[in-house]
């Protein structure tokens, strides 16, 4: 390789080679290919991982709390990472969710109920108050654990 660049996009990398057997210089276009992530629903069906849908659903649950859109790119973030290391680059629906709620549920309790009374669609109150009674009881816990230290 004689010479590398990037194009204006960083999308593209032009190479200028010479061939070793007969010293002809040629060049070459490289271009990152990324390969997508899957999101596998409910239902068996997958779909590509959409980065917008989920900040949506993000920003939905902490409206009109006090929630920085950074501190919401960083859970998207910690999101995608969690499917680039993984093997098939894909992830079910159950497992992303549970994720991201674990993250609001540190980030903010409030915006944790919202994203958690969409995602697990509580069919009545009793539902909804039992999830309740399991947050409020894991933060006598963590306050508990706090107080002994």
């Amino acid at each position: 390789m004689v010479d590398s660049r990037e194009s204006r996009d960083s999308g593209t990398v032009r190479r200028r080679r010479e061939c070793l057997g007969c010293n002809r210089r040629y060049t070459t276009y490289e271009k990152v290919e990324e390969v997508g992530f899957k999101v596998v629903k409910m239902d068996g069906t997958r779909q590509d991982f959409d980065r917008a849908k989920l900040l949506k659903g993000l920003e939905k649950a902490c409206e009109k709390r006090p929630v920085s859109p950074r501190q919401l790119e960083e859970i998207a973030d910690a999101a995608e990472n969690l499917l680039a290391e993984r093997e098939d680059r894909e992830i079910s629906t159950r497992e992303l969710g549970e994720f991201l709620m674990e993250r609001l549920r540190v980030l903010d309790q409030v915006a944790y109920v919202r994203f958690a009374s969409v995602y697990r669609r509580f069919e009545d109150v009793e539902e909804f108050m039992a999830e309740l009674k399991g947050l409020l009881e894991k933060d006598r816990e963590r306050k508990k654990k706090k107080n002994k230290k």
